[in-house]
């Protein structure tokens, strides 16, 4: 895992291009969302996860920078990688690409909640192994100079 975690390609659907004729912005996070899923199913942290534990992780912020228009029937590539972790969060960082040319990225943090009291809990030992593997196998990678910004802030 010392690259980023590559999802698989994304199809267009005709249902998100906009008025304006291309990829509506709701559709690029719905992209983000799932594609982000099938990383975090990579790191255990999924839908199994939940069903065996009762626990989850819960989206509790998203940044995303739309860099480029996709057109209908593009096939859009996922690319993720953890920025950072600790005990009770994780931070995600995502790229969106069409013909190797970048679309999106965005930053996601989400917080590992047990469902049962609807708190913010650690990471059970064996998925914290996994987690703060990943992290540092994703140490080395080159942090773009967007992430950790908001909205608007210039540098």
């Amino acid at each position: 895992m010392n690259a980023r975690f590559v999802g698989p390609l994304v199809p267009v659907r005709d249902e998100w291009i906009d008025y304006n004729g291309h990829l509506t912005d709701w559709a690029y996070a719905a992209i983000c969302s799932d594609a982000n899923e099938v990383f975090l199913d990579s790191l255990g942290l999924s839908s199994a996860y939940q069903a065996r534990t009762g626990s989850s992780t819960y989206t509790v912020e998203a940044h995303l920078r739309y860099l480029a228009e996709v057109q209908r029937g593009s096939l859009i590539r996922p690319e993720s990688y953890v920025v950072d972790a600790d005990t009770k969060r994780i931070r995600v960082h995502i790229s969106l690409s069409v013909d190797d040319r970048l679309v999106l990225t965005g930053e996601h943090l989400y917080l590992h909640v047990d469902q049962s009291t609807g708190r913010v809990v650690q990471f059970p030992p064996d998925r914290q192994v996994v987690v703060d593997a990943a992290r540092a196998a994703h140490a080395d990678i080159e942090r773009e100079s967007h992430i950790g910004r908001g909205v608007g802030q210039r540098g």
